[in-house]
């Protein structure tokens, strides 16, 4: 157990993209980094990533599309810790498709693990960042603020994130929790790779050509980084900014412009 000076952090999706160096990014504030995502082997590329520091790391592989696995990512946290002091959803990732050739299931997954895999884990820890007055941060995105047809799902998802993070920040402000939501636009990830490299291979193109497109086409001059993410994360998440609460934070290279 660590002494009371120590900060814990749980970071879900960490083992890879804007996970990843969220967890890396964290390192520098919080002693305690717990990594959470279902590949145990990614995870542990990660916490080697945070060997540099004097960070400690505890590596939790569980599929939080599954209820249980809640309990025990913050059971085995209080055990060897004692505290949680942040809650970092990130994990999730939901399908790209028109509604008219998604399925039931496609529709359940992507609710799953983005929020309802996010809402139990917040849910579970909310005791013991009411003990440390912590903080929670959901992963949304610029979808929830402008949906289109073409991917339908994800906006859905992310609108009731942010609505459910608003909620829970109502409670916060009673409860000592800081509660806010990071909206990214399009960050260049591995999945987001994946995804250009299936376009190109549809219409006769490269990867390199299709990501030379899609920036243009949305107005901005270039895709972000998980790092610069991360950072906002990490800003999210120190003293300065203990006062923001309930916030919806837009990050996306001014794709979109709104008051």
């Amino acid at each position: 157990m660590t002494d009371r000076t120590s900060r814990v952090a749980i970071v879900t999706g960490a083992s890879r993209g804007i996970g990843r160096s969220t967890a890396i990014r964290l390192g520098k504030d919080f002693t305690v980094i717990v990594l959470v995502s279902r590949s145990e082997d990614d995870l542990k590329q990660t916490a080697n990533a945070l060997e540099s520091t004097s960070t400690a790391t505890l590596v939790l592989a569980a599929d939080l599309r599954k209820p249980e696995a809640v309990t025990y990512i913050v059971s085995e946290t209080l055990n060897k810790f004692g505290r949680i002091d942040a809650v970092v959803n990130i994990a999730g990732a939901v399908l790209q498709a028109e509604p008219f050739v998604m399925t039931d299931e496609q529709w359940d997954d992507g609710f799953a693990l983005k929020l309802h895999g996010a809402r139990r884990l917040t849910v579970k820890a909310w005791d013991a960042l009411k003990e440390s007055r912590g903080s929670v941060i959901f992963m949304s995105g610029n979808s929830a603020l402008t949906p289109k047809f073409g991917f339908a799902a994800v906006a859905t998802v992310n609108a009731a994130i942010v609505a459910f993070s608003k909620a829970m920040a109502e409670q916060g402000t009673k409860d000592g929790i800081q509660v806010n939501t990071i909206l990214p636009g399009a960050v260049l990830t591995d999945r987001r790779y994946g995804y250009f490299k299936h376009w190109a291979s549809l219409n006769n193109t490269t990867p390199e050509e299709a990501m030379k497109i899609f920036p243009a086409k949305s107005g901005i001059e270039r895709f972000g980084q998980p790092e610069e993410i991360a950072n906002l994360i990490g800003f999210v998440l120190s003293p300065e900014a203990q006062w923001m609460t309930g916030s919806t934070l837009v990050i996306d290279g001014g794709e979109i412009k709104s008051i």
